[in-house]
This record gives C-alpha cells, structure tokens and sequence, in this order.
C-alpha cells in the first residue's frame, strides 16, 4: 500500500475544501446560465453570485458592493496599484512599496517605473518588518499609493498595516494591502487595517485556483485596466465565472466561521513541527520571530544543507518549498533572507514549512522521519 503524501506546503497553495467543491459543482451540470440573462438559470447564477460577494465582505468586514471578483491575486494587485496610478497621475507619480513583497506586486512596480512613475522600496528588519518610520518619511506631496503586504508568503512576518494606514490617511494616500497569504491565518478586517484597497487569493484559503476579490473602498477612485460591459459594478467587464465565485464565498464563510479553531489548529502543529525538528539537533536558525508570523508558517535555515536537493529527493513524498514556491525553482537568496540571514552556508539550507487546517502530528511524524534521512544524504559538508 501506497504511503500517503504528506503535503506542508500551504502557503503555495491550499487544497479545495469539500464543502466548496460541493457548492460549486452544481454549476458544472445544472446553473449554467448567464449571470447577466433574466431566465430562471441566468437568475440562479446572478443569486449565487450576490450571496458570495456578502460572504467575501462578511470575511473582510466590508460591505458587498466593495467586494470586486477578480481572476486571483495577481489581478487583484494589478487592479489595485495600475488603477490607482492611473486615476491618480494627475496629482502625482510617487508609489511607495517594500522590498520583500510578491511579484504579483514588485513586477507592476517596475513596470510603472518604466512609464515615469518613481517608487521607493522601503528595507525590512531581520525579522522582516517594514518600520513605519521609515515609510512616513518616504511619504512626498506626490506619493499617491502605499502598497505593502499584510503577510510575507516566505517567511509569514505580519506588517504593522493598521499603523500604516493611519500613516496613509494623516497624508491623505492611498493604501493597499495585498492580503492574499494573511486570509484565513489572522483578522483582516479591512476597517482595523485602515486600507482602501485589499488583495484576496482564493486558492491560498481552501477556494479555488483562477479566483479572487479586490475590497476597493467606497469612494477610491480606479481607473478600469479591462474594458468591455458593465459587470462588476462597471469595474471588472467579463461575463462572472459563477461556480468559481459560489467556491469562493463557501471559502470565505468557512474562514470566517472556523477562524479561531483553524487558527490555533495551525499554530500548534507549526510548533509541534518546530520542536520535531529542533530533536533532530542540526545547526538551524529559524528566520522571523514566531510571534509575530503567521500561525502556520516556519521557515527555518539549516547549515550547509542543500535545500534543493533535499525537496528533490523527496518530492513524491512530502511537498515543501526552499523559499517562496509559487514563482521559485531559482537558487538565489530572496530578498527578505537577505535581511534576515547573512550566512549563505544558512540561506542555500532554507525551507519553509507551511501547515494547514488539517495537518496532524502523524504527518509530521512522518515527515520528520523521511527529512532526517534526506539531511544526512544532502549534508553539503
């Protein structure tokens, strides 16, 4: 018999959630209608489609006209930073973001760097902290957008984005926060964290691949990147993928429903998993402070140990990344291990852990036992 697959990896991208493929799957047979159309399948989409938009605010505590049904995160990104520069030019050119974000966020950067615009990238500590100080002092009568992650997909450090936003409305800027590693993981009420613009990735929280929202608060003004007719509240043309959006509002229900026990679910088999590892006594670091880190995220460096090859020997077994897994297969140090780790005999032996909902302590039992051996075959010294 087959020794199941053990799969820590979630901040790459989680598995779908049973009580969401159950809502979804109706609309691979029977609601196939237009959401646009008046016939009775056209207005059983339409329904569908308004109740998860309610789902989707109740997570983040909007309301649902602010919720924009997007393609993923990387769209919603785009929207948010593209838009706003756009509907914005007029009074200045000016973007402030931070060094260690997505590139679903730093690449829009450098691409509206190229059309004229100025950007700062503000540095992290060696915990991966933006400082705050830092960003206001950044802040000139052109800046128009501060965009800076809620939640490093790498090494889980959690921005201080409500202090941020208070930052952005004492100078009257805009601010975005790309939330797509934070949902489900800790609070992200959007009225807390004083934004105007939030990023949900619905495949990082049990939905989906190929959907996600954009929270544009009422009165922030964007400049459309699509045009076409008028869905999405005249925002996002394109006819609505309705079994996608019914995912993501079940997604996002369960999420807010489940949100301590998933929570603390997660956090104390993070910390089993370091204690596991801690046993086996090998020369490690553990990069970011874990109080201040997501509650399912680890991601430790060991001392001439080739990452790598370690996933690669045991990628029919157990999946893990070597840092951040949704863009990776390079070798070179990411940008946040280049402030949290200064040895590269550490940074090349880097793996993140990421637990999710249903991780149990015999997974990383087993876990534990298959790394060991993979750590002595890969022991670069």
């Amino acid at each position: 018999m087959n020794t199941p697959f053990i799969y820590l990896d979630h901040n790459a991208s989680t598995p779908i959630d049973s009580r969401v493929a159950d809502v979804m799957f109706p609309f691979l047979t029977n609601h196939y209608g237009n959401p646009s159309s008046i016939n009775t399948q056209g207005i059983k989409a339409k329904e569908a489609i308004k109740k998860a938009r309610k789902q989707v605010a109740n997570l983040v505590g909007a309301t649902p006209e602010e919720i924009i049904f997007t393609s993923g995160g990387t769209e919603s990104n785009n929207y948010a930073i593209i838009g706003t520069a756009l509907a914005h030019k007029t009074k200045g050119n000016h973007i402030i973001t931070s060094s260690i974000e997505h590139p679903a966020v730093l690449e829009v950067c450098k691409h509206l760097e190229n059309q004229g615009f100025k950007i700062t990238y503000v540095d992290v500590d060696k915990n991966g902290i933006v400082d705050i100080n830092k960003i206001e002092n950044a802040i000139s009568p052109e800046t128009i957008l501060i965009s800076i992650m809620h939640a490093n997909n790498e090494i889980g450090s959690i921005q201080p984005i409500q202090e941020i936003g208070k930052i952005a409305k004492r100078h009257n800027v805009i601010f975005h926060t790309d939330a797509a590693q934070s949902i489900g993981k800790v609070t992200a009420n959007v009225i807390d964290l004083n934004v105007d613009l939030l990023t949900i990735a619905g495949h990082k929280f049990y939905a989906p691949k190929g959907i996600g929202a954009l929270y544009i608060k009422n009165g922030t003004s964007l400049h459309k990147l699509m045009h076409g007719a008028s869905h999405e509240f005249n925002k996002r043309p394109g006819t609505e993928n309705a079994m996608y959006i019914a995912g993501l509002g079940k997604a996002s229900e369960i999420a807010h429903q489940e949100f301590e026990i998933n929570t603390t679910q997660m956090q104390i088999m993070r910390d089993y998993l370091l204690e596991q590892l801690n046993n086996l006594n090998l020369d490690a670091i553990v990069n970011g402070d874990l109080q201040t880190t997501l509650p399912n995220t680890l991601n430790i460096s060991f001392r001439n140990v080739d990452a790598n090859a370690v996933i690669f020997s045991i990628r029919n077994e157990i999946a893990i990344s070597a840092g951040s897994a949704c863009h990776s297969g390079a070798t070179n140090v990411s940008n946040i291990l280049k402030s949290t780790l200064s040895d590269y005999e550490y940074a090349q032996g880097t793996f993140r852990f990421s637990v999710g909902k249903n991780t149990t302590k015999q997974e990383i039992d087993r876990a534990i036992l298959i790394l060991s051996k993979a750590f002595t075959k890969h022991h670069t010294v």
